[in-house]
């Protein structure tokens, strides 16, 4: 069956991409532990490179998932896989999400750290929270790493319309209220940090959910268990069905989720869009020389006769490199979409 072959697809996807999640951790810890507790600020500038290059590492795997996962889903749905171009993995790695470098971002922790010991924490829970902090932070720009190359790949596709949000178990109520929701392929994707939710692309949107595989609580119920999820859910109510009462109340709050029993409708109990963001409009990141994108600006400022041809390294980028997500909100059309993603360095 089609349905369960996308299915299928998708949570391969989102296993290999925790699998990148998982091993930015376990590098994360290690270098985490090498910061002396009596110089943190200089000792994490000893550790920052290597940090920085691991994160970076595994925004690039995520990131070079996307095609063959794009490719899978058009040939179990039947359709053409030709695409406008290829994902260069390289583009989504070294800057955070909100646009900043992503080093910047990674100071962050040891800002917590400190500010947990002014508020009169011990050293050993100060340090515990800020690599909880640290965690949470990688892991959520390795995700949305990979989350970004979808959502690329997918404008450059025209036999997808659009994708369907896939939730995986745990999940936040946010989260779950979006389960099944349909988005256009200029949507982006919004998430709160730690989210692990997935694009399901879709190559005829606003299908029949029947027929799409949605996830009937009877075969295939969810599990709240570490080491037994996996399976994605397309379906809010089922998900909630087959929770236990104590974990509706937890995830829902005890009056919410006895409104949801009762009738009540999930959408309107739940503000899905709080604590809900997209990626940022801009970043220099990737606009330095010798990048990929500055030898596109390059090449384009000289074919456009805004500078002479011999330029050289002489040539600076004077403009921000627009997310990809910024791009899908501006563009006036998909080729106009495909061009800027071609041009900012993400579509090759």
């Amino acid at each position: 069956m089609v349905a369960q072959d996308v299915r299928g697809i998708a949570l391969d996807q989102y296993r290999r991409q925790q699998r990148a999640v998982r091993r930015t951790a376990n590098r994360v810890q290690t270098l985490w532990r090498r910061i002396d507790r009596g110089d943190i600020s200089g000792s994490w500038q000893q550790i920052a490179p290597s940090l920085e290059q691991a994160v970076i590492a595994e925004q690039i795997a995520a990131a070079a998932l996307a095609d063959a996962y794009l490719d899978a889903i058009q040939a179990a749905e039947g359709a053409e896989t030709a695409a406008a171009g290829r994902i260069a993995p390289a583009a989504f790695a070294g800057v955070a999400s909100d646009g900043r470098s992503l080093v910047s971002l990674l100071y962050q922790p040891v800002i917590d750290w400190k500010v947990r010991l002014l508020a009169g924490q011990s050293m050993e829970d100060a340090a515990r929270g800020s690599l909880a902090s640290m965690l949470r932070i990688t892991g959520t720009q390795v995700a949305d790493a990979g989350r970004g190359a979808v959502a690329a790949g997918m404008a450059g596709r025209r036999t997808i319309q659009g994708y369907v949000r896939v939730v995986q178990p745990p999940a936040c109520a946010r989260c779950v209220i979006l389960a099944g929701k349909e988005f256009g392929w200029n949507s982006g994707f919004q998430r709160h940090p730690k989210c692990d939710c997935i694009h399901l692309p879709t190559t005829l949107i606003a299908r029949n959910r029947a027929g799409r595989g949605s996830m009937s609580p009877d075969r295939f119920s969810p599990t709240t268990r570490p080491g037994e999820g996996g399976r994605g859910f397309i379906d809010p109510r089922a998900y909630f069905n087959t929770l236990s009462r104590a974990e509706q109340d937890r995830v829902f709050t005890a009056a919410g989720a006895r409104a949801i029993r009762e009738g009540g409708d999930m959408g309107q109990i739940v503000n899905a869009r709080r604590g809900m963001n997209a990626a940022g409009t801009a970043t220099r990141v990737g606009t330095r020389r010798g990048s990929h994108f500055y030898y596109l600006e390059r090449s384009r400022a000289i074919t456009a006769g805004q500078v002479p041809a011999n330029i050289g390294r002489r040539f600076a980028v004077t403009t921000p490199r627009l997310m990809p997500e910024e791009i899908f909100r501006i563009a006036t059309s998909r080729d106009d979409a495909v061009r800027m993603l071609q041009r900012y360095g993400y579509l090759t």
